[in-house]
């Protein structure tokens, strides 16, 4: 399906007036008619007036406005005639229908249903405001943001996860939109669902070993919490894929929402926990034994100091112990002889 755009349809005003004007002329006419009437037989004006007036309202119903960023799919009788597009006063065929499946759908987006309220009395005499939906089978063309639902996935570890994804998308073709899927907007969600639960499943949630997230056969290390840009381009180019039969451009995809699911939340936690206290204990490790060498060195370099291995072993020992301790170390001095 090609989309068919209507450039020189923007003469509402023009055909407004005219309606008008051909609408004054009939009961003009009709009054004219009138009075060259007799109680014998109606003048031959009259009939014409009365036949002119019936149908002279008609080119009224093929006007249309529309505001930027606003389009119409046009039907006659069935077949796609085109689209019409831009902000204007238009006026089109009579007979033509606009068409638009996803008009009274409404999505985790703004601008899908329009409600309006009125004031309305009930059977049992109380009043109130009520909001009622308005059917407008135009379609936007503006940007929109759909942000869809959390879904639990199974990262490529077999972890459960929730994760979250907004989606920033317009339409571009508005015949494929309407004739090439039955609803462009359930379409899309669904399409979007799909798109994300295969990337999902390709990373693991944090950095894991021997996982290869790029398919070239060697290991790197992508992960969803890591590497957030990257998979929410893949999600973006898969979505995009899925969607160019149905006249949609997806400009952008974002993670909103990622967590570990409940029911292994808090082990993960523990898991994360340990984790930083092994890379922090190892750390001072590191460092207290840098600092013990350092010691030993000056000791020997300046001379200060003669110590056999025995003493060293419990030099190092102690030291160890006072740099590695959780908790401030207590010394005992001793004032007599090391020996």
């Amino acid at each position: 399906m090609k989309e068919i755009l209507l450039t020189k349809k923007k003469n509402g005003m023009l055909v407004l007036v005219l309606t008008i004007l051909g609408i004054l002329a009939c009961i003009a006419l009709l009054i004219f008619g009138a009075i060259l009437s007799t109680d014998e037989a109606p003048s031959p004006i009259l009939i014409i007036a009365l036949v002119a007036i019936s149908i002279c309202w008609i080119p009224l119903i093929g006007l249309k406005v529309l505001k930027p960023q606003e389009a119409l799919v046009l039907t006659l009788f069935g077949k796609y005639i085109g689209t019409i597009k831009g902000d204007g006063f238009f006026w089109v065929n009579p007979f033509c229908t606009s068409f638009n499946p996803a008009a009274k759908t409404k999505l985790n987006q703004s601008g899908d249903v329009s409600t309006t309220p009125i004031f309305a009395v009930t059977e049992n005499g109380t009043s109130g405001n009520v909001n009622v939906s308005i059917e407008n089978n135009k379609i936007s063309l503006k940007i929109m943001t759909l942000n869809n639902s959390r879904q639990k996935i199974n990262d490529c570890l077999g972890n459960p996860i929730e994760i979250g994804i907004a989606v920033i998308w317009r339409v571009v073709d508005t015949a494929k939109a309407v004739f090439n899927v039955d609803n462009y907007k359930e379409f899309l969600s669904l399409q979007c669902d799909s798109a994300l639960r295969n990337v999902v499943r390709i990373y693991p949630y944090d950095v894991a070993p021997g996982v290869d997230t790029t398919g070239d056969g060697i290991a790197d290390e992508g992960s969803l919490r890591g590497s957030s840009e990257v998979v929410a381009a893949r999600i973006r180019d898969e979505i995009q894929s899925r969607v160019n039969e149905a006249g949609i451009e997806i400009i952008e995809a974002r993670i909103t929402y990622l967590a570990y699911a409940p029911e292994i939340a808090a082990v993960m936690l523990q898991r994360q926990q340990a984790s930083a206290i092994i890379d922090a204990r190892r750390m001072i490790v590191d460092g207290a034994v840098g600092m013990v060498e350092m010691a030993l060195e000056r000791l020997a370099e300046n001379d200060t100091v003669h110590l056999d291995e025995e003493r060293k072993a419990a030099m190092v020992s102690n030291l160890l112990v006072v740099l590695c301790g959780n908790k401030d170390a207590q010394p005992v001095v001793n004032s007599g002889s090391l020996y």
